[in-house]
C-alpha cells in the first residue's frame, strides 16, 4: 500500500477542513479563546501537506503548486488593477472578488494546458470526467484561496504583520506555503480518484 492511499482518510478530513470548517471558522471569526483548535489548525497547515508531497509523484506535485501560483499571481494583478468589491475586508483588506474571478480563471486555463501537455492526463480526463476535471481544478483554486485567507486570519489574531522574518519582503515562510498547505492534501485525493477512472 502506498503512503497516498494509506493517508487517505487523513487527506480526506482535511479537506473536509478546507471545504468546509475553515470557512465557516473564518466566517465566524479566529479568536484567541480557541486555543485548543488553533493547536490543532497547527497540524493541519502543516503535516498533512507534507505528507501530500511524499504522497504524490514529484511531477504531479508541481503541476499543483503551478496551479496555486498561477491563481495566486492572476488574483494579485486583477486585484491590483480592477479590484473594487472587497473580499474579506476585516481578514485581508487587499483581497477581493475580482481577484477571485482571475484566480479561477488562471487556474481554469491552467488545468486545461496542463491537460493538452500531459499526454496520461488526457485519455484520463476526456467525455463525461472532463467537467469533473475542471471541477476539481476549481475546487483546488477555492482552496488556495481559504489556505491564504486563514493564514491572514491567524496573523490578525496574534497581532503580527508577517509570519516569520526568514524571507525578508515575502511576509514569511507561511506567506509562501498558505495557499499550497490547503491545496496539497485535497490534490492527492483528486489526483487518487483520477488515477481509479
Amino acid at each position: 500500500m502506498t503512503l497516498e492511499f494509506a493517508a487517505h482518510p487523513l487527506f480526506a478530513a482535511v479537506a473536509a477542513f478546507w471545504i468546509f470548517g475553515a470557512p465557516l471558522w473564518l466566517w465566524r471569526g479566529v479568536r484567541s479563546r480557541h486555543s485548543r483548535l488553533l493547536a490543532a489548525a497547527g497540524f493541519i497547515v502543516l503535516i498533512p501537506p507534507a505528507l501530500a508531497m511524499v504522497a504524490l509523484p514529484p511531477r504531479q506535485v508541481l503541476a499543483v503548486l503551478g496551479l496555486v501560483w498561477i491563481a495566486d499571481i492572476a488574483a494579485y494583478a486583477a486585484g491590483t488593477a480592477l479590484g473594487r468589491h472587497k473580499l474579506a475586508p476585516s481578514i485581508s483588506p487587499a483581497k477581493s472578488w475580482e481577484g477571485v474571478a482571475a484566480a479561477l480563471l488562471g487556474a481554469l486555463a491552467y488545468a486545461i494546458i496542463w491537460q493538452a501537455v500531459a499526454p496520461q492526463l488526457a485519455g484520463r480526463t476526456t467525455g463525461a470526467l472532463w467537467p469533473a476535471y475542471l471541477g476539481g481544478a476549481a475546487l483546488l483554486c477555492a482552496a488556495s484561496i481559504v489556505g491564504d485567507l486563514f493564514e491572514s486570519a491567524l496573523k490578525r489574531q496574534a497581532s503580527v504583520k508577517d509570519s516569520g522574518s526568514l524571507l525578508p519582503g515575502h511576509g514569511g515562510i507561511l506567506d509562501r506555503i498558505d495557499s499550497a498547505t490547503s491545496t496539497l492534501p485535497l490534490a492527492a485525493i483528486l489526483m487518487s480518484w483520477l488515477v481509479l477512472q
